[in-house]
């Protein structure tokens, strides 16, 4: 079985690691059913980090066996809420004693900033994991009035054994957020995190040992789509699957949950979201969150605000700050203290923002700033404004997944909300202006799951996150994540003997 050892001699974290790398299956790490492994790449360089073990369908058909068995045993309806909530603040408190580590982990291996890993991720995540800890014991049902001779109520039960994939964007976050409510509701779980970005899924599998938490309850597979994921999706003894990704993923694994046991299904997908600036917005506001928007964690956000548009009269002076913004990002090793964006997570995401820039170019957009890679080796590509673009380009329809921003510019409400709502996605959009009324007003026009006014990008435990359209089905985050995670049993009572 492989293990990752690593010395971080860095400004931001200095430190050694040493965990296994193994599929984490019953509490024990082990090599997987195959005995092959996964390279992991350094996005810094394009070199090889180190190798995790490689899981199978036969790992997967493993980990369900003992998910049942500790749903049965030792979790679901045998495990009192204020024990999982205790179990859970406890692994909080471990991922807490051991923040910095695991922020490093994440900028190693996504290639996002040391700073942004511990400030956004890691904070979230742990926070993400002690909201639902507090909700366990707060899982409740209702007692419903019928007739005088009949009492009813409902249980919302924990569903059974769940499976839950993420992207490799937010690699911990995102796992948090799966994590947190199928944990407080009682479920047990087969996760796999992206083959491109395990090793703080597989740290975390140790601090989940160290919390307590019974074997089986938690099990992680290091295994790639096409086999693991395609395993999971389509496993007849998974009752749920919730996943965050791609769109053209998620219809995949809708297509393997009908075929196998019609099993629920909650999707976080892609999104091309707009970002709305009117001409009475504070316009140093709107450039700064506009550029967080786009460029936070190199643009691989699903929610970044790819698409902004910039209202006529405003729009030449908001272009000349928002270039400058832009090209005073400071890109560098994301150790170094003053790093603002690291590289793309792997050859295969920079050759495709690539490719959509090099689409722009030819359907006839302007590269006002950027577009071009940035150094010699790794995967680095510079911030990219696009202007003069078209509704029908592919930079303009199709989410990019990179540092790359559409500039276009509306004249009224009414042309920005007809344009803002042409796409497929519905995931987020914003809206910068100082009039209130008008803000509220186009928010509630959006067709997105999220709107934000005058910032973007914030996300909060406590407050849902999804999509309209195809950017999902279904909530992650607050109280509402909690409903994908419970089935709802009606107990139906004659408590005055009648008889038919």
């Amino acid at each position: 079985m492989t293990t990752f050892v690593h010395e971080f001699d860095t400004p931001m974290f200095k430190g050694k690691v040493n965990f296994p790398t193994g599929v984490y299956i019953d509490g024990k790490f082990s090599d997987g059913g195959s005995k092959t492994t996964i390279d992991v790449v350094d996005p810094r360089n394009g070199k090889i980090i180190t190798s995790v073990s490689e899981a199978t369908p036969a790992d997967v058909d493993r980990a369900v066996i003992v998910a049942q068995k500790a749903f049965d045993t030792v979790w679901g309806l045998n495990a009192p809420g204020s024990y999982r909530g205790k179990l859970m603040h406890r692994l909080a408190d471990l991922m807490e004693e051991n923040k910095e580590e695991l922020a490093a982990l994440e900028a190693l291996d996504v290639g996002k900033t040391f700073r942004w890993a511990m400030n956004a991720d890691l904070s979230l995540g742990i926070d993400t994991i002690k909201y639902y800890a507090g909700w366990a014991d707060k899982i409740q049902g209702k007692v419903i009035e019928t007739t005088t001779d009949k009492m009813a109520y409902t249980r919302h039960e924990p569903i059974g054994v769940v499976g839950q994939i993420v992207a490799w964007n937010f690699p911990l976050m995102l796992m948090c957020w799966k994590l947190g409510p199928a944990l407080a509701c009682g479920n047990t779980i087969v996760f796999k995190p992206s083959e491109f970005t395990p090793l703080t899924a597989l740290r975390l599998a140790s601090l989940i040992t160290d919390a307590g938490f019974p074997p089986g309850v938690i099990n992680i597979l290091t295994g790639r789509g096409p086999t693991v994921g395609e395993a999971i999706s389509s496993h007849m003894n998974i009752e749920k699957l919730s996943f965050t990704g791609s769109t053209l993923v998620g219809r995949k694994i809708m297509e393997n949950a009908a075929k196998s046991n019609l099993k629920d299904v909650s999707l976080e997908l892609g999104g091309k979201s707009p970002n709305i600036i009117f001409d009475d917005a504070d316009l140093d506001l709107a450039v700064a969150w506009s550029a967080h928007g786009i460029f936070w964690n190199q643009g691989q956000a699903c929610s970044a605000g790819s698409r902004i548009f910039v209202q006529a009269k405003v729009y030449d002076e908001f272009l000349k700050r928002f270039t400058v913004k832009a090209e005073s990002i400071k890109l560098g090793d994301p150790f170094s203290e003053d790093a603002q964006q690291g590289p793309q997570v792997s050859q295969q995401q920079f050759d495709r923002i690539m490719s959509y820039i090099d689409s722009g170019k030819s359907q006839g957009a302007t590269v006002h700033t950027g577009g071009v890679r940035f150094g010699k080796e790794g995967y680095w590509i510079e911030p990219t404004i696009f202007t003069n673009t078209k509704p029908n380009m592919k930079i303009v329809q199709e989410e990019i997944f990179g540092p790359v921003g559409v500039l276009i510019k509306f004249e009224d409400e009414e042309d920005v909300l007809r344009q803002a709502n042409d796409t497929m996605y519905g995931l987020a959009a914003a809206v910068f202006s100082n009039d209130v009324s008008r803000a509220l007003g186009v928010a509630h026009k959006l067709r997105a799951g999220t709107v934000w006014v005058n910032h973007v990008n914030q996300v909060h435990a406590q407050i849902p996150f999804g999509g309209y359209k195809q950017s999902g089905i279904g909530r992650d985050l607050g109280e509402y994540a909690i409903n994908h995670y419970t089935a709802v049993k009606a107990v139906h009572i004659n408590v005055g003997n009648v008889r038919i």
